[in-house]
């Protein structure tokens, strides 16, 4: 196979060269890279960018707390159903087209929000902003993945997930500076200039990386098939789950923070940010110190070991909050929670995508919708609990991960369990004979397979299972995480052909 698509128009020439079939590096494109991150930086500052505002959209619409909680849970929704669909007709018609009509959406249901006279207008302007958004982040790491293999795979997802680890910091404080200048909807107006920008550099500058000969055919009904058995198989759905409510213990902290420290405790917007800020520096510290252990430490062992300090210090964080503790008790300690989710996000998809590596893609796009649709479903409860702010708050963060940790004893039986024969195939691991060892640490020699599963080349022609790429090191940890979750939604070597 050619190691570039073919260039026969301007529509379809690729945007940078290929190491596909090749074996050798090339140059990565610093452009590309840019515009990639862009992309992908649009889903956190659609989720985060307004966090601070809360409190004057509730004055200005008339509405209450919960409300307004709710146009951030429409927005999860919609990134939740947007990596199911939109990565998936991605896969069957190519990326460029997708991405376009997903931007020209996005900025339209901007300025709609922009012009929303009511909390309801809001929220369904928000669930269709955060439909459009999914588009970004699910095809970028689409498109790296078409043109790239190996080791610069893993380089060029580095770079794309170093953005999505900063966005969340920078967000509310960005937001919080549009609040000094006027209204909230300004923001949204920032976001609506965002997306004509990105539209035109992609309509001007991005060719499309998926070539006919490499698309999916087919129709839905075999990526059904493969969702509904994923469904079925505890072992895989459990962990989806553990997965789903760990991510809500942090959407909870997202949707009731600026309530929390801005109307309970009476912080500015710019000191709201500062916190919220500390924060994510502490998810993104985790996903390092994650990253680091990765190849020394199995990650069954890592997710257990966080689950457990997860459950120990968001119940000091609601004991705190019911004894009326300050900030100097409760920063910390949610500091410090939300530090172990930096370890458990990426650990989740290394072990359930290890047993699914011959349906990485289906297993790959069901594990992102369930921990935006579970954060979706979760986020707004503090609102209708009412009481304090920071009890409730605090309540709902202990009871989701106690959940996980449940889950987690349902699940962990498994760990031991030999990697199935298909996935077994599909990572190039086991013996000659194709049996898969059956000690878990033998089943990662240098690069966990799970990695090498959800960075495997999109559906390749003639090809009937996945190929491990090998020699592939990422930065981090929320690499591992963000590459499976984003990574081509779809069935690949069960249905491949």
């Amino acid at each position: 196979m050619a190691s570039t698509p073919p260039a026969t128009s301007a529509s379809t020439a690729p945007v940078a060269p290929t190491t596909r079939g090749t074996g050798s590096p090339t140059r990565v494109s610093a452009g590309l890279v840019l515009l990639l991150s862009a992309l992908t930086a649009v889903g956190p500052l659609t989720i985060d960018l307004y966090l601070s505002a809360f409190p004057r959209i509730v004055d200005e619409l008339g509405t209450t707390e919960s409300r307004v909680q709710l146009t951030l849970t429409a927005t999860l929704a919609g990134l939740a159903l947007g990596q199911l669909l939109i990565g998936s007709v991605s896969d069957a018609i190519g990326r460029r087209a997708p991405l376009l009509v997903s931007l020209a959406v996005y900025v339209a249901a901007s300025l709609g929000i922009v012009f929303a006279g009511s909390v309801a207008a809001l929220t369904g302007l928000r669930f269709v902003q955060g439909l459009a958004a999914a588009a970004g982040m699910v095809l970028s790491m689409a498109i790296v993945r078409d043109l790239f293999e190996g080791f610069q795979i893993g380089k060029v997802i580095a770079r794309l997930m170093l953005v999505v680890g900063v966005a969340p910091i920078l967000a509310p404080t960005i937001g919080a500076q549009f609040l000094r200048l006027g209204s909230w909807r300004g923001m949204f107006v920032a976001l609506a200039v965002v997306g004509v920008a990105l539209f035109v550099i992609v309509l001007l500058r991005l060719r499309e990386s998926l070539p006919v000969e490499r698309r999916r055919s087919g129709g839905t009904v075999a990526a059904l098939r493969s969702y509904g058995s994923l469904v079925t198989d505890w072992s895989f759905i459990g962990l989806a789950l553990i997965s789903g409510f760990y991510m809500a213990a942090m959407f909870t902290y997202i949707s009731a923070s600026t309530f929390v420290f801005q109307d309970f405790f009476g912080l500015s917007a710019q000191q709201y940010a500062i916190v919220f800020g500390i924060g994510a520096v502490s998810v993104t510290a985790g996903s390092q110190i994650n990253g680091a252990l990765v190849g020394r430490v199995a990650p069954e062992r890592i997710l257990q070991v966080a689950i457990a300090t997860g459950v120990v210090l968001s119940g000091g964080l609601l004991a705190a909050a019911l004894a009326g503790g300050g900030l100097a008790w409760l920063v910390p300690l949610i500091v410090l929670t939300l530090g172990t989710a930096g370890f458990v996000m990426p650990s989740v998809p290394a072990v359930a995508l290890e047993r699914n590596a011959h349906r990485a893609g289906s297993a790959a796009a069901l594990l992102g919708a369930l921990q935006f649709g579970v954060g979706a479903v979760v986020a707004p409860v503090t609102g209708l609990l009412g009481g304090s702010p920071p009890v409730t708050m605090a309540a709902v963060m202990f009871g989701v991960v106690v959940v996980a940790g449940v889950l987690l004893l349902g699940v962990r039986r498994t760990f031991g369990a030999p990697v199935p024969d298909d996935a077994a195939a599909a990572l190039g691991v086991g013996d000659a004979s194709g049996q898969a060892p059956d000690d878990a640490a033998s089943r990662r020699p240098g690069n966990p397979p799970a990695l090498a599963g959800a960075e495997t080349p999109p559906a390749l022609a003639g090809a009937e299972r996945v190929a491990a790429p090998s020699g592939v090191e990422l930065g981090a940890a929320t690499v591992l995480a963000e590459a499976a979750v984003l990574a081509e939604p779809t069935v690949l070597a069960d249905e491949r052909a």
